[in-house]
């Protein structure tokens, strides 16, 4: 479970995310919406340890963020959009490899999670191949599948279809819904409204730090009487709340 609670953070004077409190559960997808410079990315940077919150606190299955960086890691895998983060002179193969062993895991766990992301993913084509050469999906792939290789509890996504086509986009959508299967909990980042509607449980709307809003989608467009879920999200940043 992800729990944050009156989290703030301040760069030097200025409060970036403020008071921040919702949680996601076991087996829910939860998507986390604003505009750019709401304060998303900074909060994801805070739940996976990058960054320190100047208040409140954040645990991951227990653990603290500030107290337990080391555990908190193992507990959870980041993909953040636009920051592939292979090596491009490694196979797909190797950088999975890579990253599996910073992780500790022995040669067969890495293999046998090597085999399984290959397929989920579909990479079978291209994993012993030089990255470097590698299509933006195929990228994306690999550096979701390196995130992922030591079978983290808790994922988080931001962004994670940025710049890719649809068919790469529509693997990691179902690649993501397994993970809800496998009763992961994942926090996704999203600007797409196509994208959230599709794999989200529930939404949690900031503006300036702030939340302004959270609930399912249909409760949310049954409370502000709107169908269109990206009508509401502009009428909710726009001061238009109920």
């Amino acid at each position: 479970m992800l729990e944050i609670k009156g989290v703030s953070k301040k760069f030097k004077q200025t409060k970036v995310v403020d008071n921040l409190s919702f949680n996601v559960h076991e087996g829910e997808i939860v998507g986390l919406l604003g505009e750019n410079g709401a304060g998303k990315t900074t909060t994801l940077r805070m739940i996976s340890t990058m960054l320190k919150p100047s208040e409140g606190s954040i645990e991951i299955n227990g653990y603290d963020v500030v107290r337990n960086p080391s555990k908190v890691r193992r507990e959870i895998g980041i993909l953040f959009g636009g920051e592939v983060g292979i090596y491009d002179r490694l196979s797909a193969r190797e950088n999975m490899e890579y990253f599996g062993k910073l992780y500790g895991m022995n040669q067969d766990e890495i293999n046998k999670r090597i085999d399984e992301l290959t397929e989920d993913l579909e990479m079978g084509e291209y994993m012993d191949r030089k990255a470097g050469k590698f299509s933006r999906g195929m990228k994306q792939k690999v550096s979701i599948a390196r995130t992922i290789i030591h079978s983290p509890n808790v994922m988080l996504f931001d962004e994670p279809s940025t710049g890719l086509d649809v068919s790469a986009a529509r693997v990691i959508h179902e690649f993501i819904l397994k993970c809800k299967k496998e009763s992961k909990v994942i926090l996704l980042s999203s600007h797409s409204m196509t994208e959230v509607e599709k794999l989200c449980d529930r939404v949690v709307i900031i503006h300036k730090g702030k939340l302004i809003e959270e609930g399912t989608i249909e409760y949310l467009k049954t409370k502000y009487n709107n169908d269109d879920l990206e009508e509401v999200f502009v009428t909710l940043i726009r001061g238009g709340k109920k």
